[in-house]
C-alpha cells in the first residue's frame, strides 16, 4: 500500500465497504461522543469521516490532535447507519474505522479558523493566505479559476488560435497607468518596464505574419486597488487576429465567452447573442459604457420639461437646463408604495457623500382625484398637463418614484448611471441567475480634456478611425478641421460587458503609419512622440502591416462573475492588500545596499505629496 494514501478523502463510496483504505489529510473537525471520536479528514478532493474507538491505543493522541494537523489513517471502510448518512458529502454513506493513526505534522494554534469560514479581518486573512485558501469557498474559487483558464485555452485553440508568450521585461509605454520599473544592471541608469499589456508585441506578431494569436497574459500596472481590480498584476485572455473586421472579432470571441460562462454557469442562464450597443446610446440609456442589462429600467433625458419655471415652479432645474445642462430621470419602480421617505433621503445623501455630487432630486408619485401627483419639491408645482406628459415619457405612475440628476451633461449622466445601479440594488430589482452580455461599440476617437482644454484620445490611441463608404480613415482625419468635427470621429473600438462589469476593451488597429501620425497629431502629439514611444511598432508598419484587431478579456473578472463574489481578491491565489502590499511575503521590502550599489541606484527620502 502507498505510504500515504490508497484513496483521496473524496473517493470512498459504499462499494468500498469491507476494504482496507489509507487516507491522509488535514483534521477539519472533531466531534467526541460517549463511545467514539469522529474526525472529518479533508484534502484537496473532499472530506471523509474517520471514527476512532476508545479501545485503540492511539485514542488519546487522536483526541488531543489539534485542528488542521496533517494525519495519515489506515482502517476498514464501514457503511454508516441509515440515520447517520450525510447526503451533503460524496463520501457520506461510509466512514473509515481507524486501525492506525499517525500525525505527520502537528498544527500550532490557528490565527484564523478554517472550519466554518467565519468572517475575519482582511489583514489576518492575507498574512496567513495559505490557511485562508484551505477554506472551502476560497479553495473552490481557485479551482474554478484553473478550470476557466483551461476552458478558455482549449476553446481558443479549437478556433485556430496559436498561443505565444511575449516578453515580460520591456520598454516603458504610456498605456494609461503607471509602469512597474525594473533597473538594468548592465545598462546603468536605464530601466525596463513590466508590460501593462502585450499590446505592441501582439500587433507586431501580426506584422510578422502570424494570423491568430492568444495568450493568458500577465499584465502589470501600478494602480490603486478596487473591488474589481487587483493592484500590481492581473491576467487577461489576450487576443489578436489579422485580416479581420470588427464583426469577425465578435464572431470569434462571443462563442468563447458564452461557452465558458455556460460551462460554469451552474444553473444560471447565459443570454445570447450579445446585443451591440453604440456608446452614445449606452450613455443615454444607462449613464455608463458598462451597462448592467439585468436592471429593468433605463434613464430618460427630461431636460425639456424643466426649462419653463412658470410651469414647473422649480427654478433650480430651470437654471441648469437653460444654461445648457441636463436633467436625467432615474425611475424607481414601485418605490413609493414599498419604501418610506427615508429611502429617498438616503439616496440623496449617498449622492452627496459617495459621488461628491450636489445631490439627487426625487419625487414620490401618488394618485389624487384621479390624477398622478407628487408633493415633493421637484414636481409639486408642475403644470398638470406637463406633469402627465413627463410621467408618460418616463413610463411611471402612481406608486412609483423617480430621482433626478441635474448638472453639466457628463456629470449628470455619470451620477444618473451610478444611481440607476444603486436604486435597482436597493429595491431588489436585479435578478440573480442570469448573465447578460453586450458589446459596446462606436466609441469616439477623441474626447475633450477639461483640465488642459485640449483634445485627447478617449479610449485607445492605436485604433482605426471609422470612415463612411467611399472614404478612407485618412480622409476622415484630414477633413476634421474643427474641434467639433474631431470629437465626432468614431473609432473601431469596442468593450465586452457582463452584468455591469467591463470584461475587456478591444479595437481594430490602426495599421497605417501615415494614419497613425495624423491621429496623434490631432491629439497634440508630434511625430517625434510617436517615433520615441512606439518606435518598434511604427517602424514595423512601414514594411507592410495587415489589417488586424483584437481584444483582451480579463480572466480575474470572468472568474469573479462565475464565482459570484464581489471582490476580485477572492479569485486570486496570493493577492495584495489595498496598499499593494503582500503581507504574507512582506513585499515590497527594503534591499541590501550592496544590491542597490550593483544596480547604480541610490534611495532618497520620500518626496512629500502636495
Amino acid at each position: 500500500m502507498h505510504a500515504f494514501r490508497s484513496h483521496t478523502c473524496g473517493q470512498l463510496r459504499k462499494t468500498d465497504v469491507g476494504e482496507t483504505a489509507k487516507l491522509s489529510g488535514w483534521v477539519h473537525r472533531k466531534r467526541e461522543h460517549a463511545n467514539a471520536l469522529f474526525i472529518d479528514l479533508r484534502d484537496h478532493y473532499g472530506i471523509s469521516q474517520i471514527v476512532v474507538y476508545p479501545n485503540e491505543a492511539f485514542y488519546e493522541s487522536a483526541k488531543r490532535c489539534p485542528s488542521e494537523s496533517v494525519i495519515t489513517v489506515t482502517g476498514e471502510v464501514l457503511a454508516r447507519d441509515a440515520e447517520a448518512v450525510n447526503t451533503e458529502l460524496d463520501t457520506g454513506e461510509v466512514e473509515l474505522r481507524a486501525q492506525t493513526f499517525l500525525i505527520e505534522s502537528q498544527a500550532d494554534p490557528l490565527p484564523l479558523p478554517v472550519f466554518g469560514e467565519q468572517e475575519y479581518p482582511e489583514e489576518i486573512r492575507l498574512k496567513h493566505r495559505y490557511l485562508d485558501l484551505r477554506r472551502e469557498t476560497l479553495h473552490n474559487n481557485i479551482i474554478l479559476r484553473g478550470q476557466v483558464i483551461n476552458s478558455l485555452r482549449s476553446r481558443m485553440i479549437a478556433q485556430g488560435f496559436t498561443e505565444f508568450q511575449t516578453p515580460i521585461l520591456t520598454a516603458s509605454s504610456p498605456e494609461g497607468a503607471r509602469d512597474f520599473l525594473v533597473p538594468s544592471r548592465l545598462n546603468p541608469g536605464k530601466f525596463y518596464a513590466l508590460p501593462q499589456a502585450p499590446q505592441q508585441f501582439k500587433q507586431l506578431l501580426m506584422v510578422a505574419g502570424f494570423d491568430r494569436y492568444f495568450q493568458i497574459a500577465p499584465c502589470f500596472r501600478d494602480e490603486d486597488a478596487r473591488a474589481d481590480r487587483s493592484p500590481g498584476e492581473f491576467y487577461q485572455l489576450d487576443v489578436e487576429m489579422s485580416f479581420v473586421t470588427q464583426e469577425d472579432v465578435f464572431q470569434a470571441i462571443e462563442p468563447v465567452m458564452a461557452g465558458v460562462f455556460e460551462e460554469f454557469a451552474n444553473g444560471r442562464k447565459v443570454e445570447t447573442p450579445f446585443p451591440r450597443i453604440p456608446y452614445k446610446e449606452s450613455m443615454a440609456k444607462y449613464g455608463s459604457d458598462k451597462p448592467d442589462l439585468r436592471i429593468p429600467f433605463e434613464l430618460t433625458d427630461v431636460s425639456e420639461f424643466f426649462t419653463d419655471e412658470s410651469k414647473t415652479g422649480f427654478g433650480i432645474f430651470a437654471k441648469i437646463t437653460n444654461g445648457g445642462g441636463k436633467v436625467i430621470a432615474i425611475p424607481a419602480p414601485g418605490a413609493t408604495d414599498s419604501q418610506s421617505r427615508k429611502f429617498f433621503d438616503s439616496l440623496d445623501k449617498w449622492a452627496k457623500k459617495e459621488m461628491q455630487a450636489p445631490g439627487l432630486g426625487y419625487a414620490r408619485l401618488r394618485k389624487e382625484d384621479g390624477a398622478v401627483v407628487s408633493q415633493d419639491p421637484a414636481l409639486k408645482n408642475f403644470d398638470p398637463e406637463l406633469l402627465k406628459a413627463l410621467l408618460d415619457k418616463m413610463g411611471l405612475g402612481a406608486g412609483d418614484g423617480v430621482f433626478f440628476s441635474a448638472g453639466k451633461k457628463a456629470a449628470a449622466y455619470k451620477l444618473a448611471g451610478a444611481a440607476r445601479n444603486k436604486v435597482a440594488k436597493e429595491l431588489g430589482l436585479i435578478p440573480e441567475g442570469v448573465f447578460k452580455f453586450c458589446w459596446v461599440i462606436d466609441y469616439p476617437m477623441y474626447e475633450w480634456d477639461e483640465d488642459n482644454n485640449t483634445i485627447d484620445f478617449s479610449h485607445n490611441p492605436f485604433s482605426m478611425p471609422q470612415a463612411p463608404e467611399g472614404k478612407s480613415a485618412m480622409d476622415v482625419l484630414l477633413e476634421a478641421d474643427t474641434d467639433e468635427k474631431k470629437l465626432d470621429i468614431l473609432a473601431y473600438q469596442y468593450d465586452i460587458v457582463c452584468n455591469g462589469v467591463e470584461l475587456s476593451s478591444g479595437a481594430i488597429r490602426n495599421h497605417k503609419a501615415d494614419v497613425m501620425y495624423k491621429a496623434f497629431e490631432i491629439a497634440g502629439y508630434g511625430p517625434e512622440v510617436v517615433e520615441d514611444k512606439f518606435a518598434g511598432m511604427i517602424n514595423a508598419f512601414k514594411f507592410g502591416a495587415p489589417p488586424h484587431g483584437g481584444i483582451a478579456p480579463g480572466v480575474d473578472r470572468i472568474v469573479m462573475l462565475l464565482a459570484g463574489t464581489e471582490t476580485i481578491r477572492d479569485v486570486i491565489l496570493f493577492p495584495m492588500n489595498g496598499n499593494a502590499q503582500d503581507l504574507m511575503m512582506n513585499a515590497p521590502a527594503e534591499v541590501d545596499q550592496s544590491a542597490l550599489k550593483e544596480l547604480n541606484i541610490k534611495t532618497v527620502a520620500p518626496i512629500p505629496k502636495d
